[in-house]
């Protein structure tokens, strides 16, 4: 097969780099430009790019890949078949037409749970215990083509988004291969895969940084999963406020436990109270349980442990880390 890849994250590259040593001939690359007030930034930031650049293929930074003009050249190019990984912009109809057997993409869900940017940390954020990837055949509608190939995976108790995201990148190589090859025997007319019940749809939009603040009054548990799925962007944090400092301080959390405890002092506390502070423990009360925190980075400074914070910080029973308070 004749394929032209699509992608601009980390997501892709395990899938990419097989497909590039594979029998199949990769046209090309088409990625998002990398631009920071018009100054180039580090190729670091596009992995994907920088795995096209470790080999002899063509390079395309198209501004909107759904241009006429792009579609054009795609057109030319008389690939068999796009394949499609965290680009970062939805094809139309026209572009998916450019070849012959349209386009497939590897998301990183159970579609069609979590269609959308950020599948892996919302999974995380809702607390699932299983995850996985899907293949699918691209429609113009976001994540919403049928499914071609579909791989499940448990996510462990205490995985973060930025422990899981790379296992499910190695996971998808395989079932691109397999989706290529239903495609490469695909008539063209004959339906293929198996279309997803769109009852069971739920949304995973973009992060924003402000997701990360975090609200004492949802349970422990919420808590401790918005901290696993926010994990390394937006982070998960709190500001916290003393008349010892000049100005509010930031803080990221970066590892933490709910914990339970019949302790009726501690009961009585109101939402995102400190109800004990001492040595290596800081728990925090929440809308439901205790939120016992052990690492946690100050801003400006490394991530350290609770008992090295507290050594130098005067974070003490009764403090408020509620906004404004």
């Amino acid at each position: 097969m004749k394929l032209v890849l699509f992608g601009t994250g980390p997501f892709a590259v395990p899938a990419f780099r097989s497909l590039l040593n594979s029998r199949h001939e990769v046209l090309g690359l088409v990625t998002r430009p990398i631009s920071d007030g018009g100054k180039r930034r580090k190729q670091s930031e596009n992995p994907t790019r920088d795995l096209g650049l470790s080999h002899p293929i063509e390079i395309f930074e198209p501004e909107n890949a759904n241009a006429p003009e792009f579609v054009s050249k795609l057109k030319a190019m008389n690939g068999d078949l796009f394949v499609v990984c965290d680009y970062g912009q939805i094809l139309s109809k026209e572009c998916l037409a450019a070849s012959v057997k349209g386009g497939i993409n590897l998301h990183g869900s159970l579609l069609p749970k979590y269609r959308g940017a950020a599948p892996v940390q919302w999974a995380l954020l809702n607390g699932d215990e299983v995850t996985g990837v899907t293949i699918i055949h691209m429609t113009p509608r976001l994540d919403g083509g049928p499914c071609l190939v579909t791989t499940s995976v448990a996510i462990e108790p205490h995985e973060t988004a930025f422990e899981l995201e790379p296992r499910l990148a190695d996971l998808g190589v395989e079932p691109v291969h397999r989706a290529i090859e239903m495609l490469e025997n695909w008539d063209g007319i004959s339906p293929i895969g198996v279309k997803q019940d769109n009852s069971q749809t739920c949304k995973a939009p973009r992060l924003q940084k402000s997701d990360g603040q975090i609200d004492w009054t949802k349970p422990a548990r919420q808590i401790v999963n918005q901290i696993r799925a926010f994990q390394p962007w937006p982070g998960t944090y709190f500001t916290w406020s003393h008349e010892r400092l000049k100005e509010p301080m930031r803080i990221a959390v970066h590892r933490a436990n709910r914990v339970e405890t019949e302790n009726h002092e501690f009961l009585a506390a109101s939402a995102g109270r400190v109800v004990k502070s001492e040595k290596d423990s800081l728990w925090v009360q929440t809308g439901d349980g205790f939120l016992a925190i052990t690492e946690l980075q100050p801003a400006g400074k490394r991530v350290m442990t609770t008992a090295e914070f507290l050594r130098g910080q005067p974070m003490t029973v009764g403090c408020s880390l509620m906004a404004g308070e």
